[in-house]
């Protein structure tokens, strides 16, 4: 079995705002919804790892009413520390709230949490060893 995205939240219009988070902020990509799909609003983000593949996906989808998940999150994984802190970054840069208090509280890993751009929360973890392949 292989996960193959999660999907959150947002309110009708909230589409800036999440591509400002996933894509600006953590550096996904946005790929084209299908068409049947597009109408209804919304965007989807992808990670690739070295090889090319997909490696994670988030669907940011519209729901009325609206109501950010708080403590529901998906959690997404970088391959060393000097990228979590580089994503950390770029997300203060653009405005969005970056927790460092449960940094050191999950062993083998350093993490923060943050809220994209529709409130929900979003966790951003690392190994505390460096996992990049060596070229």
């Amino acid at each position: 079995m292989r996960l193959h995205h999660v999907q959150v939240a947002c309110p009708r219009g909230a589409e800036e705002a999440a591509r400002r988070f996933y894509a600006a902020g953590l550096g996904m990509t946005e790929v084209p919804k299908p068409p049947e799909l597009a109408r209804r609003g919304g965007c989807w983000f992808r990670a690739y790892g070295a090889a090319g593949e997909v490696a994670a996906e988030i669907h940011v989808g519209v729901e009325e009413p609206f109501a950010p998940a708080r403590k529901a999150h998906p959690a997404l994984v970088l391959d060393a520390v000097p990228d979590l802190e580089d994503a950390a970054a770029r997300l203060a840069a653009a405005g969005f709230e970056v927790d460092w208090t449960e940094r050191h509280t999950f062993s083998g890993h350093e993490r923060f949490h943050t809220f994209d751009g529709a409130g929900n929360r979003v966790e951003v973890l690392a190994p505390e060893r460096d996992v990049r392949p060596v070229p």
